[in-house]
């Protein structure tokens, strides 16, 4: 058997991509390119703001022009991105545009790895190769897993093979499994293998196909690991991403790069990636403001938005005696929020004072 390392968060592997290896090191951005997609998988834990719906997101901004896409590639200084879905291949000529655009703003050497359901033919694929794609994962539906080899997969990975782009399947981690990592065995590509998570989405479909949560404090499907073990005895080059290493590892290396290039001077960055500030909210904004100005609070520790003050969450500390006394009367509110590093980022948690 190949030999593996495993990390704290039960991910192993005797293989890494070089899509898989930017990702650990949060360097890639995730490119969304639409929500359709053909296949009804009883596991997909897509988002309803986002299935069915013929969208575009990179990480969480919704893309509505080039420059949209180029802004948030830079803010994480991204070394590659991942072309996903619903099912991008719906979308040929615009995931053709984006390897083109990727490619001349970042050079040869932005790597970029698509995700697809479906087997395209030898022309899809040529015209993707020449577009620059480096890597390609299939996604067969695990009604064909017994017979991958009689499959328009088995042509869809030698051709892709051929043409030079790194070729693999990337499945959840379910029953059958190991013969899938046979057959990638035999074709001498990679098998990445996902644990089966719980989602708001998916959550009634595997609960009635008997999964249930591995324990209180995770979202993995209890078993999953499991036939991840069997299939790594089946195949020399095998990636099993746990659940846990998803949260506590690749997302937030990917919000500690974006963090890093949109923090503020009074921004303070987790351990998480998350940014932690002050805000006096509503209220006499004037009032404030001058109150911030006779303290000696330096310019480059607060800003002033439409209706509030963002500032450093220890001078907001420092002054909150102050400012209640002066400001609670016209309405104003003060507090501590920390959010993810995005623009208007989700909210984790808000501290009154």
């Amino acid at each position: 058997m190949e030999k593996f390392t495993e990390d704290e968060t039960g991910s192993f592997c005797s293989y890494l991509s070089e899509g898989c290896k930017l990702c650990q090191q949060g360097a890639k951005m995730v490119l969304f390119v639409t929500g359709l997609c053909p296949k009804s998988c009883f596991y997909c834990p897509l988002s309803d703001e986002r299935r069915g719906k013929d969208l575009v997101f990179a990480n969480e901004r919704h893309v509505k022009n080039d420059e949209d896409l180029i802004k948030e590639a830079e803010l994480m200084d991204a070394l590659g991105t991942g072309i996903t879905g619903g099912e991008p291949l719906l979308k040929v000529e615009r995931v053709l545009y984006y390897i083109h655009l990727l490619k001349a703003y970042f050079g040869k050497n932005h790597h970029i790895h698509l995700y697809t359901s479906l087997a395209p033919d030898r022309e899809t694929l040529e015209k993707m190769a020449e577009a620059g794609l480096d890597e390609i994962r299939f996604h067969p539906p695990q009604s064909v897993w017994g017979e991958l080899g009689k499959s328009p997969y088995a042509a869809a990975l030698k051709n892709a093979k051929d043409l030079g782009i790194e070729a693999g399947i990337e499945i959840p981690s379910l029953e059958g499994a190991e013969k899938v990592a046979a057959f990638a065995e035999k074709m001498g590509i990679f098998l990445n293998l996902n644990e089966l998570e719980f989602s708001d989405n998916n959550s009634e479909a595997l609960l009635e196909k008997g999964f249930s949560l591995e324990s209180d404090i995770s979202c993995a499907a209890e078993g999953s690991s499991l036939h991840a073990e069997k299939a790594f005895l089946a195949c020399e080059r095998v990636h099993f991403c746990s659940s846990t290493y998803k949260d506590a590892v690749q997302l937030r290396k990917r919000f500690q790069r974006i963090a890093k290039n949109t923090a503020r001077e009074f921004d303070e960055i987790t351990e998480e990636g998350t940014l932690i500030y002050g805000v006096i909210d509503g209220g006499d904004q004037a009032l404030a403001e001058e109150i911030l100005t006779e303290a000696d609070v330096p310019e480059e520790l607060f800003e002033l938005k439409e209706g509030k003050i963002e500032l450093a969450w220890w001078v907001l500390e420092d002054l909150k005696d102050g400012l209640k006394e002066e400001l609670e009367p016209s309405g104003t509110k003060i507090f501590i929020i920390e959010r993810h590093p995005f623009e208007d980022g989700m909210l984790v948690e808000l501290i009154p004072l």
